[in-house]
C-alpha cells in the first residue's frame, strides 16, 4: 500500500480537533491506506509533549466519509507500522528540541 505524509490535515466538518476546543490541525498526519495517524502537540511547562489518535476511514452508506477507532484483522499490522512511525516522528522532535541551536554558538 502506499505511504502518504502529510504535514498538515484539514478536519472534514464534525472532524476531529484538539482536547480543549482549539480547532488546531494536528501537527503531522501519517497515513497508510485507509488508516492514519494525528499526531498532536501540546505544550506543557515550556516542552511540548505529543498525543496520537488513530482511526480507520470508511465510507457509510450515504456515500460519506467517516472515520471509526475500531480496526479489523486487515488492518491491525498497518496500525502497528503507523505506530512505530508515529513514535519515530515524536522522538525526532523531541531529539530535535533537545539539541542547541547555532545561534547560541
Amino acid at each position: 500500500m502506499k505511504n502518504t505524509h502529510s504535514s498538515r490535515f484539514s478536519a472534514p466538518s464534525g472532524g476531529h480537533h484538539r482536547a480543549g476546543g482549539s480547532g488546531q490541525a494536528p501537527c503531522k498526519v501519517l497515513r497508510l491506506g485507509r488508516v492514519k495517524a494525528s499526531i498532536w502537540e501540546n505544550a506543557a511547562e515550556d516542552r511540548p509533549f505529543y498525543n496520537v489518535k488513530f482511526t480507520r476511514t470508511y465510507v457509510d452508506e450515504q456515500k460519506q466519509f467517516k472515520d471509526s477507532d475500531s480496526f479489523g484483522r486487515d488492518e491491525l499490522l498497518l496500525l502497528a507500522k503507523l505506530a512505530d512511525l508515529a513514535h519515530t516522528f515524536v522522538c525526532d522532535q523531541a531529539a530535535a528540541q533537545a539539541r542547541p541551536t547555532e545561534s547560541a554558538a
